[in-house]
């Protein structure tokens, strides 16, 4: 098997790569929906209640999402160590499924593992150590104009978006993907302009990726 990360910022059209690799049978492992997932699990909601107060849990016990995000993004210092607390509550979580889904779709594909593609849609690929654990990565690119007002459609403010955007950048090594991942091994998609376009790189992508892999 191989695995495929893709790194870029939110609203960069991750998903929308991560949905062309699937139609081309790739399985996607989606971290955002296992991270979503771990904030339903008791032990997560009981440390976050634990290390940010009660009062982030709503009146049925889950975790009030809109109220922590407003505590872990934001331009102060207690923002960034909220968030880094967050993320020592999660992160351990969401790698240990991806690290088993991954051995889960190796197990299922039998014989024909050797002829797998995993793409880990992972938001903070090069963040949290994962570009380093994948044989390809996918850098995902987008103008911050057209990147912005996507984000906007979706209801963000500008004030969230540059949060989000400085969080992003502050955990980002020093010479960025290229310092820790050999530019060999990455692979680059526009996604300023229409979906075709990008639908044609990824295809691009996807056929040099097969090169070579069992049929």
């Amino acid at each position: 098997m191989i695995l495929v990360g893709l790194a870029g910022q939110i609203g960069a059209g991750k998903s929308t790569v991560a949905s062309r690799l699937a139609e081309h049978g790739a399985a996607v492992i989606d971290a955002d929906r296992i991270a979503h997932d771990a904030l339903e699990t008791q032990p997560v909601r009981e440390a976050i209640a634990a290390r940010f107060g009660r009062e982030f849990l709503d009146t049925a016990g889950r975790v009030a999402r809109p109220a922590l995000a407003t505590a872990v993004f934001g331009p102060k210092e207690q923002h960034a160590a909220a968030l880094a607390a967050l993320e020592a509550i999660v992160h351990p979580v969401v790698r240990g499924q991806i690290e088993a889904t991954i051995a889960d779709l190796g197990t299922a594909a039998g014989s024909r593992a050797d002829s797998l593609v995993i793409v880990l849609d992972v938001p903070l690929l090069v963040q949290a150590g994962w570009a380093d654990r994948c044989d390809h990565v996918i850098e995902v690119v987008c103008d911050d104009r057209v990147r912005h007002h996507r984000l906007v459609q979706r209801g963000w403010s500008a004030d969230s978006i540059a949060w989000r955007d400085a969080a992003w950048m502050r955990r980002m090594p020093d010479g960025g993907l290229r310092s820790v991942v050999n530019p060999a091994r990455i692979a680059t998609v526009d996604t300023s302009s229409a979906i075709s376009y990008t639908h044609e790189q990824v295809d691009r992508v996807w056929r040099s990726l097969r090169t070579g892999l069992p049929r």
